[in-house]
């Protein structure tokens, strides 16, 4: 092969990709074999990282967010040593490998998120370069950029035409995230084909108008001048960069500029005919001559050394600034201050002291929230859709990033629920900050891909929902969420909880960071009554479900299961049904997910199998009927609500005292 060696390096990456599609039967041969180039340019002559310590904490940090470009990702990282080994590109989409067919978060082999729901990617890095920013700011001291890193993400058409990536890409641009550097692999064409069929704006002054440094390479296989405008878009302080590389989609194959290369094998022949175009062995698979493993190695000892001079500073940053040190080695290592959980204690002495007889949920959130917050110091950051005001979720006396300072902990992302998503989820990727989101429990659905994302990758994130039911009264069906609580509670891995007042909305952030996976929290508009902690065992709210208030006399004849504001519904008609002789329970059940992860002996105890069931919620009833039975009874919402004031709505819905006595005592004469 009579070939430089950044041409040799760059047509292995390309051969092997196509060759793991080819084997695999599935895939996307069609990007890497495009966008190669670039992907190399970025591991080989731009990023610093250490392939033999993926996590080290001061790598640039590099996002494929065209994630169906798996296999040209895996193909870099098995060559410049990050632990991806030969038999595993052979194992590529298959059963049990550590390359599936979109990339999956996995730090320790250098894959940084993930993705694959397109605009996703571009979405995180806002949040990734937001991280950076915010921790620089806070941390770095002059002669001491301990903090200081890019964030790089290749992002493709069907990236740009997602509409999170709108929203990401204006909030950067407001925020002048300058470490923030994107490559738009330009080959013209999506599934359908051309992409004239849908997508001819201007991208370039689209992304301009955004307040972004744009340029553009018009040949994709040209290296220096792709090196050369990263080089430059380094250089921009104030304005993200998007650099426009115009590539061919299946560059070098008979499919080349075809829809056919996007998402399927090219096919015996036509590798054969790609291989031939480039110079490999025609007969032969997942080939790497010899220098090719030679050159991509010695990234493993430069990047050894460039994080052993980043420790040598780090340990001088220490000495000459011990608190910062202390500070920001506990971010690093995602070590909370000692004594962290008095503050939720505070926050309920707090109200207890004031005699406070009812707060909204979301109120006594925001309580806890900024209790939590002086204790954890710079650890949480987040913000709201622009409803802070109405989602309580202002950090006070904690600035806001961005307007004129960066190390700020109050994030205002304007209305992109969406984008907040995926940015928060970006957050938690960078380190162990704990970013958190608000927003209406019904907005939820604009954010829901980042949801699911954050469940997927098991990010230690907080959502923030108020406005949790019909409650919230004259705003009306398009504001009162109905369908969500069930819907949250059906993604794996997701933390869903519904406290009932002030102290199990303390407990709820306990447990939300302590957990350290993705949590979600639904709080009321509407004011509750402040339970007595001394009267209730509340704090038995940290197992999801138990007995808040036991019958009378033993083994009841009825067990009311309720969440959030409908407990106290619950309580109330336990009163009267015992007047009438029947013997009633109340379990309140703030999270599902926990109550599931106690053991059998537990569960079985409070909620014994042989004692008739009825459920209250303010929603739909799926959710219930694993814990009432199929004889079991739900009191909920099987359909949209209605624009009245809050109590005259839940009364029109049947959630009075009234109704729960008339549908117990119904249900038991059954």
């Amino acid at each position: 092969m009579s070939k430089n060696i950044d041409e040799l390096c760059i047509d292995t990456i390309r051969i092997l990709a196509a060759d793991m599609v080819e084997r695999a039967k599935s895939g996307h041969p069609g990007m890497p074999l495009g966008a190669s180039p670039m992907a190399y340019v970025l591991y080989d002559k731009i990023m610093k990282y250490n392939p033999a310590n993926p996590r080290w904490f001061n790598r640039d940090r590099f996002i494929l967010s065209a994630g169906h470009g798996s296999a040209m990702l895996y193909a870099i990282l098995h060559l410049y040593g990050f632990g991806i080994s030969m038999e595993e590109l052979k194992s590529f989409r298959q059963w049990g490998s550590i390359t599936p067919g979109h990339p999956e978060y996995n730090p320790d082999l250098g894959i940084e998120a993930t993705t694959g729901p397109l605009g996703q990617g571009f979405g995180m890095g806002v949040g990734i370069a937001i991280a950076e920013k915010y921790l620089a700011d806070c941390m770095n001291i002059a002669g001491f950029n301990v903090v200081d890193h890019f964030t790089y993400a290749i992002v493709s058409d069907g990236d740009l035409m997602e509409g999170v990536s709108y929203e990401a890409a204006s909030l950067a641009g407001h925020l002048k995230l300058g470490k923030l550097i994107y490559l738009y692999d330009d080959n013209h064409i999506s599934i359908e084909g051309e992409t004239d069929l849908a997508f001819t704006e201007d991208v370039r002054c689209r992304f301009e108008a955004y307040k972004w440094h744009v340029a553009k390479v018009k040949d994709g296989n040209n290296i220096k001048e792709i090196e050369n405008k990263i080089k430059e878009a380094q250089k921009q302080k104030e304005k993200p960069s998007l650099i426009i590389v115009r590539t061919h989609i299946g560059y070098g194959s008979p499919k080349q500029d075809k829809k056919e290369a996007h998402g399927e094998p090219l096919g015996e022949e036509a590798l054969k005919e790609a291989k031939k175009f480039f110079g490999f062995p025609e007969n032969k698979s997942f080939y790497v001559p010899e220098e090719v493993y030679e050159h991509c190695r010695r990234k493993i000892r430069e990047g050894r050394e460039k994080e052993k001079t980043w420790l040598k500073l780090f340990s001088e940053y220490k000495k000459a600034y011990p608190e910062l040190g202390e500070e920001l080695e506990s971010i690093m290592k995602g070590r909370l201050p000692e004594n962290w959980e008095k503050s939720i204690e505070d926050a309920i002495s707090s109200i207890k002291k004031e005699r406070v007889k009812s707060i909204a949920t979301r109120e006594a959130s925001g309580r806890v929230m900024n209790s939590v917050a002086r204790a954890l110091r710079h650890f949480l950051i987040g913000g709201a859709a622009d409803l802070a005001p109405s989602t309580k979720s202002t950090l006070i006396g904690y600035g806001d990033f961005g307007l004129g300072k960066y190390c700020a902990n109050n994030l205002h992302f304007g209305v992109r629920e969406h984008a907040m998503g995926a940015i928060i989820n970006g957050i938690a990727l960078h380190s162990n900050l704990i970013p958190y989101a608000a927003t209406f429990l019904i907005f939820s659905d604009y954010m829901r891909p980042a949801i699911r994302l954050s469940a997927l990758m098991n990010l230690h994130v907080i959502f923030i929902f108020t406005h949790d039911s019909i409650g919230l009264g004259e705003d009306g069906p398009t504001h009162q969420p109905v369908e969500q609580l069930s819907s949250l509670r059906a993604i794996p891995n997701l933390t869903v909880i519904r406290p009932c007042d002030a102290n199990e909305t303390a407990i709820a952030w306990k447990i939300a960071i302590k957990r350290k996976s993705p949590v979600a929290i639904a709080l009321t508009r509407q004011k509750l009554p402040v339970l007595d902690i001394n009267r209730y065992p509340l704090r038995e709210a940290e197992k999801g479900g138990y007995i808040i208030d036991e019958a009378k006399e033993e083994n009841p004849d009825l067990i009311i299961i309720a969440t959030g504001s409908e407990v106290h519904l619950a309580l109330k008609a336990k009163n009267e049904l015992e007047k009438k002789g029947i013997k009633t329970r109340v379990v309140s059940m703030p999270c599902m997910e926990i109550f599931e992860e106690q053991n059998d002996e537990y569960k079985s105890r409070i909620l014994p199998e042989h004692v008739p069931k009825i459920a209250i919620e303010a929603g739909v009833k799926m959710s219930w009927y694993k814990y009432t039975g199929c004889k079991g009874a739900v009191i909920g919402i099987e359909r949209f609500g209605s624009s009245a004031p809050g109590n005259i709505v839940m009364e029109k819905f049947g959630f009075s005292v009234d109704n729960v006595i008339r549908e117990a005592v119904a249900f038991l004469k059954k």
